[in-house]
């Protein structure tokens, strides 16, 4: 009884440590260490909201000793096989072994890939990753800690800071300029981040909605361009389109520059025949929304002729007002969309050739992946990739080719 009494006490102890914790000063924490937790949901898919509020009661809010001495913002011990710097802490018994980190990021990567490779860790990735109940049940169903009120301390935390809006951010679902702040504004002093730490900063520009310019098309075949048409809507089987009309599945697609689709993802004109190699008209001019298939489509004529004749390569979109020319090679390419990329700030001059730099990449669509996972793939957001790429949801097709900015 007397036993149960002290256990007791030790648990009401350590419960209330953070809630002890000045809400400003948690609040300086998750301002600090909530992009490490969007980066690492998006590499690993263990919940932002999960991390932060882990990284919060591990670390008292980022001031108990064991964080200050060595980095270790998750209480993760040393355990068979770590071969890292070590260092030495009271916590179940007297001096155990802790994993020491050189800077924030080496704990908050070891802390993703430990619940990543962990097999005992292995059913929460099956969970949806907006349910942090179910997650933070799970984390003590596997044995991440002993306090028997680990789970309820880790749901307080997120509903208390509303943490889960950095879940939703690294998913895209929400833009990182919709956050809202609990407690107090971040910290404006150059101690609020650590000078090693890769900070993502929020653009501010106003981006005018890509809205592509509605047409009204008859119903049943017409022509374009002296090419027989059809415009279908989204979920039509392709291959009932091909029986109905019967043309070969394959001819079908190549018609219409498009690869191993079941069903049309989207509205959209579907050409019975192949495109001309010269449009109707001598011009094209950009509307707001329109991107280089989708002019080929309008105007009837092949895409990689449209491309040549207006020297762009297949991934550029030309901006709206630009003339697309689709009789003759043009004197020079047309301005292109403009692409807003994320500046990286706080990064050692040695990790970068140029403060500006950005690699551009072309990721083509396989079969059965989505948006999330592209940008987990690529480390970035959803909400960049539909940005970059002029994309008005998350539909995607296999073959389609994405513009990526690393």
């Amino acid at each position: 009884m007397k036993r149960n009494i002290c256990l007791w006490m030790f648990v009401l102890l350590f419960s209330g440590v953070v809630a002890a914790q000045k809400p400003e000063i948690v609040q300086d924490y998750i301002n600090t260490y909530k992009q490490l937790a969007i980066q690492e949901m998006i590499r690993t898919g263990v919940p932002a909201s999960i991390t932060l509020a882990q990284g919060i009661h591990e670390t008292e809010a980022g001031q108990s000793d064991l964080v200050l001495k060595s980095n270790n913002h998750f209480g993760i011990k040393c355990k068979t096989g770590w071969q890292g710097e070590k260092v030495y802490h009271d916590d179940d018994a007297r001096g155990e072994c802790f994993r020491s980190y050189s800077k924030p990021e080496e704990s908050y990567s070891d802390h993703s890939d430990f619940l990543k490779n962990g097999s005992r860790y292995a059913f929460l990735f099956q969970l949806d990753p907006t349910d942090y109940r179910s997650w933070a049940y799970g984390l003590k169903k596997a044995g991440y800690a002993t306090n028997i009120k680990y789970s309820d301390i880790l749901i307080r935390l997120i509903e208390t800071y509303n943490l889960q809006q950095y879940t939703l951010i690294a998913m895209g679902k929400l833009a990182p300029s919709d956050e809202v702040w609990v407690g107090t504004k971040p910290s404006t002093s150059p101690s609020a981040t650590p000078a090693s730490t890769p900070v993502l900063e929020t653009s501010v520009k106003v981006v005018e909605e890509t809205v592509a310019p509605v047409v009204s098309y008859p119903s049943g075949e017409f022509r374009i361009n002296e090419t027989r048409v059809i415009y279908s809507r989204a979920g039509t089987s392709l291959l009932s389109i091909a029986q109905q009309y019967d043309i070969p599945l394959s001819r079908l697609l190549d018609f219409n520059e498009l690869e191993e689709e079941e069903v049309l993802v989207q509205d959209q004109l579907i050409y019975l025949q192949r495109k001309r190699k010269k449009g109707n008209s001598e011009f094209h001019i950009v509307q707001k929304g329109e991107t280089m298939y989708s002019i080929s489509q309008a105007e009837g004529i092949r895409l990689e002729t449209v491309l040549e004749y207006n020297k762009l390569e297949k991934a550029q979109q030309p901006a709206a007002g630009e003339r697309i020319y689709l009789q003759q090679v043009a004197d020079a390419a047309p301005q292109l969309q403009a692409v807003t990329v994320p500046k990286i700030s706080n990064i050692p001059v040695e990790q970068t050739t140029s403060s500006n730099e950005m690699e551009m990449v072309v990721h083509k669509v396989a079969s059965k992946e989505t948006l999330f996972s592209i940008a987990k793939k690529y480390n970035t957001t959803t909400e960049k990739i539909k940005e970059w790429n002029k994309l008005e949801s998350a539909a995607l097709r296999k073959g389609q080719e994405l513009t990526i900015f690393k």
